[in-house]
């Protein structure tokens, strides 16, 4: 095992997110999918009962959920082009989309903090809502279907996760019992190698739509090595709605980080003295994975040395 990967191993092992953790952006998303399947899936079956067939709901319910290839259906639904990405109506797709997020999700999780996920899937889905619109009126063949066709399902936001933790980690491995293990940029191969297959016999669109997602994954990461994090507008909007109904939170949050990073005593606050915390240690672990070990500061590095030796 080489330096990286225990470096990888020790990240996820003091950073992993538990299942009843309220700030498991992972968590979230799997339920949200879920109750958006459950809920069609009950629509689904209620229709069939009363009409023995599956046309109604794909004719009357369908379209209110996913993304139109036409603009004019579009401003009439606008909220397709968040709600496609959470709608699966097929029990397997949905299934292997909600694995694949898992597995994903989970690593760039726990190496970049719970702050990320929620961004990076956003990001895909709107990549690859653009996409498959902006195809299906480039593409020919593919006009004909303008006032017919639509994406359903998780796939593009999914395919943006796993590239983006690809990025992140591509020499992660999974069954380390079996030869060394598989490195997570083979399986990400194979995996959209899978996506692809499952749309070849579709217009060009779908597939298009897929790789616009990944490739929304793809430039987040990039640009966050650059210093450039995109998630941070997305987490203020929402950090800014949740503190209408709690003014003080802001305050509150500002104050207790000082408490438990520093503590200053009764010299002057140029010359802080950094406590050893839990946080402190997984903060500069997110920052070792964002921009690598030379972007510390001597203090972080002082402060990661002592932590090893404790």
């Amino acid at each position: 095992m080489g330096e990286s990967d225990r470096f990888l191993d020790y990240k996820i092992k003091k950073q992993r997110f538990t299942l009843g953790q309220p700030n498991n952006a992972l968590m979230w998303l799997f339920v949200i999918n879920i109750i958006f399947y459950l809920v069609l899936a009950t629509i689904k079956v209620a229709i069939s009962v009363n009409d023995n067939s599956d046309a109604a709901f794909y004719a009357q319910v369908v379209p209110w959920f996913q993304l139109p290839a036409s603009l004019s259906v579009l401003s009439s639904r606008p909220w397709t082009f968040f709600t496609y990405m959470l709608s699966d109506v097929e029990l397997f797709r949905a299934i292997s989309n909600m694995l694949w997020l898992w597995a994903f999700g989970g690593i760039l999780q726990n190496l970049t903090g719970n702050r990320k996920l929620i961004p990076v899937y956003l990001y895909g889905g709107f990549a690859g809502a653009l996409f498959f619109i902006t195809a299906t009126y480039l593409i020919p063949s593919n006009k004909a279907l303008i006032d017919s066709a639509g994406l359903l399902g998780a796939n593009a936001p999914v395919m943006a996760v796993a590239l983006a933790a690809t990025i992140v980690a591509p020499y992660y491995r999974f069954f380390r019992n079996i030869r060394g293990g598989i490195p997570l940029w083979i399986l990400t191969i194979v995996y959209i190698a899978v996506n692809l297959a499952g749309v070849a016999a579709k217009p060009a669109a779908y597939p298009i739509a897929f790789i616009g997602g990944a490739l929304a994954g793809l430039l987040f990461v990039q640009l966050l090595h650059k210093r450039i994090d995109g998630s941070n507008w997305m987490n203020n909007l929402y950090s800014w709605f949740i503190n209408l109904f709690d003014p003080h939170k802001s305050k509150q949050r500002n104050s207790i980080k000082e408490k438990v990073f520093y503590d200053t005593g009764n010299r002057s606050p140029y010359n802080k003295t950094s406590n050893i915390t839990p946080q402190r240690v997984d903060e500069i672990l997110d920052k070792i994975s964002q921009k690598g070990f030379d972007h510390l500061t001597k203090e972080e590095k002082e402060i990661l040395k002592r932590a090893s030796e404790d």
